[in-house]
């Protein structure tokens, strides 16, 4: 290594470990700014991108759907009959949604009642999800163990 840089460190939890997180409580403990918001927007990002993975969820999905909770809130896209296409993914999208919605029940109740923090921090948040899920669905798979 030339420079001085910092070596990059492994993983510390296989894809199993991560698929095994309970993202939902993640994200309502997480966006109620509880003790789990640093693990919501660092392993439960990649936990969330595991999940959607294999479920063949398109990043750009994840994508429309941060845009919809931004634009209406959290309440608003929860109301949508399919917020991610196909139905197992649309259970997932609504697990994810009603989650979020607990943590801040008001946040985005109503259509028009978008833009307080619990909505902007969950379209942030599915916005990180669809980055990963990008990168991890064009990446080769990692090497056997």
């Amino acid at each position: 290594m030339s420079g001085g840089g910092v070596p990059i460190q492994g993983p510390d939890r296989t894809d199993q470990e991560l698929a095994d997180l309970d993202v939902p409580a993640l994200l309502r403990e997480g966006l109620a700014a509880g003790a789990a918001h640093s693990e919501l927007f660092a392993d439960g990002r990649v936990a969330a991108a595991i999940a959607a993975d294999r479920l063949g969820v398109r990043p750009r999905s994840l994508t429309f759907l941060a845009e919809v909770v931004r634009r209406g809130g959290i309440g608003y896209a929860a109301q949508l009959p399919e917020p991610l296409p196909g139905a197992e993914r649309t259970a997932l999208a609504r697990a994810w949604l009603a989650a979020a919605g607990s943590a801040a029940p008001s946040a985005g109740s109503a259509a028009g009642s978008a833009g307080t923090d619990a909505d902007d921090q969950f379209a942030r948040w599915l916005d990180a999800v669809a980055v990963i899920l990008g990168v991890r669905q064009h990446a080769a798979p990692p090497p056997a163990r």
